[in-house]
Order: structure tokens, then C-alpha cells, then sequence
């Protein structure tokens, strides 16, 4: 498709990519009789927060880049599963789907006000032209990153606090 469409950005964020973690989260019960499984999740999580983020650094396509970053952030969201955090992967779910809703809303009117233009690397600039979608690319990044008074930094500092004290 050409760029993300404000219905295919709330589908894609709020529903599509979390409905794995979700399924986790309503099968806690079972995964807590296993804590081998729990243990392979914990790992499968941490892996992929690390493969998601390295594969992100390196696109140029502006689509794939959020797309990479989403898949970082279902492997927070799966760590927390494994460290039996049902709740705190839950709340970094509902937490990514607002500032990735919002990210996925700035790169369709980027791509929509560059003529269909997805490498990174011939946009620029745009900050003039585009400032409202700016400050909207601005605000879901630091929160992606997990900024101070942020959502993202609530979550993810719940995760990583776990994790190191597991």
C-alpha cells in the first residue's frame, strides 16, 4: 500500500502485532505450570528486542524502520511474559499501540506529502514543511525510546527493572 491510512495504523498497532502477546497474557495460567517454557520465552523476548532494534538501524525504507522498531517492542512486551510480568507487558501493549499509532499516522503524511518517497535517505528537511507531523514523529520517538514522563519509559523501565532483578 501506498502509506499507512489513520484505520490501517490503529488496526496495525492496537490489534495485528500485539494479538500474539495478548494470547500469551490470557494463557498466564498455563505458562506458570512451566517454567521451562517461561524461561524460552524470557530468552525469545530478549533476543528479539536485541534483532529488532540491530535490523531497524540499518533500513533506509521509512515503513520497515517502524515496522523493525515494532517488532523490538512485541519482544519487551514477550520478556515481560517470561519474567510472569502479565500486567507490565499489558501495560507497555496498550502503551505501544498509542505512540506506534502515532508514528505509523506521521510516516503515511510523510510519504503522502513526499510523492510515495519511502528511502529516509532522500528525505529531509521536512520539518518546516511538515511541522505538526514533526512534532507527532518527535513525541512517538522519544516515547519509543522510552524518555522521562513519557508512557514508553513507565513500561519499558518496568521490564528492565525485572529483568534485572531475575
Amino acid at each position: 500500500m501506498e502509506g499507512p491510512t489513520p484505520v490501517s495504523a490503529l488496526i496495525h498497532a492496537a490489534t495485528m502485532v500485539t494479538a500474539g502477546v495478548l494470547l500469551i497474557i490470557k494463557c498466564s495460567p498455563l505458562f506458570e505450570y512451566a517454567p521451562t517454557v517461561l524461561l524460552w520465552v524470557s530468552a525469545f523476548g530478549a533476543s528479539t528486542i536485541f534483532l529488532g532494534a540491530s535490523l531497524g538501524l540499518v533500513q533506509h525504507d521509512l515503513k520497515r524502520v517502524v515496522a523493525y522498531s515494532t517488532l523490538s517492542q512485541l519482544g519487551y512486551m514477550v520478556l515481560a511474559c517470561g519474567l510472569s510480568a502479565y500486567s507490565v507487558s499489558f501495560f507497555h501493549l496498550v502503551n505501544h499501540a498509542f505512540f506506534k499509532a502515532l508514528l505509523f499516522l506521521a510516516s503515511g503524511a510523510i510519504i503522502h506529502a513526499c510523492a510515495n518517497e519511502q528511502d529516509m535517505r532522500k528525505l529531509g528537511g521536512l520539518a518546516r514543511l511538515l511541522p505538526l507531523t514533526f512534532a507527532g514523529v518527535l513525541v512517538g520517538t522519544l516515547a519509543l525510546q522510552g524518555w522521562p514522563f513519557l508512557s514508553g519509559f513507565y513500561s519499558k523501565d518496568a521490564i528492565l527493572e525485572l529483568a534485572s532483578v531475575q
